[in-house]
């Protein structure tokens, strides 16, 4: 592992880094299978954006040569770097943007977990990722969206109200793959999961897991 924390960039949230180390420590099984399942087959150098605490870092397969893991939360960061320690490929935690590699080799894969619900500007962002990637590269994604009907009204109410003050700046009905979609990359693979059953009233329970590819 190499860490290079860069603290001109870091945010400072405590409550939030409080509940999301909580989380992540008791995800569901059904989550954590999908974490899984989105990085299997990576290779190369792989760009991750909002790292969290770290959970993906165990999945990554040997084939994957080296992790640049961004994460601004100073505390979320801290933890990250003690998961880098124990991960099985080569992880560097960085407090970085994402504009400092623009110039740097470009990446063979770029993954998001859980994070594009929190960037305001999801749209700004995905393109920047797009520039990232070599043509040919992936974005692999596991994001919670925007759901239908009954849910759909909960998600809007939720966004309205206190969940983005309560998780981050968290938005629970987001067209998230259409975004994708817009920013020029081409969805290779892509579906619905739910990770808990869909009566439970909860507005982050329908994920979408993919592969996107920036055309050669």
């Amino acid at each position: 592992m190499n860490d290079k924390p860069q603290h001109d960039k870091t945010v400072d949230n405590p409550f939030f880094a409080g509940v999301w180390k909580t989380l992540s420590s008791h995800e569901p099984g059904a989550l954590r299978r999908l974490r899984a399942e989105n990085l299997a087959g990576l290779s190369g150098r792989v760009l991750e954006i909002g790292a969290g605490t770290g959970t993906n870092f165990a999945f990554y397969p040997s084939t994957v040569t080296e992790v640049v893991a961004i994460e601004p939360e100073r505390r979320l960061a801290e933890l990250a770097r003690t998961a880098a320690g124990r991960a099985p490929v080569e992880v560097t935690v960085t407090s970085d943007t994402a504009e400092r590699f623009a110039a740097a080799e470009p990446f063979d894969a770029v993954v998001c977990s859980l994070v594009l619900c929190s960037i305001d500007e999801p749209d700004t962002v995905l393109r920047q990722l797009f520039s990232l990637l070599r043509p040919g590269g992936e974005l692999r994604y596991l994001e919670h969206v925007a759901s239908a009907g009954r849910r759909a009204r909960m998600q809007r109410v939720a966004d309205a109200t206190v969940w983005p003050r309560l998780f981050g700046n968290c938005h629970t009905h987001r067209h998230t793959e259409q975004t994708i979609v817009h920013s020029g990359f081409q969805v290779a693979d892509a579906r619905r999961e739910w990770t808990m059953p869909a009566w439970v009233p909860l507005p982050v329970s329908e994920f979408a897991i993919g592969r996107a590819v920036r055309p050669a």
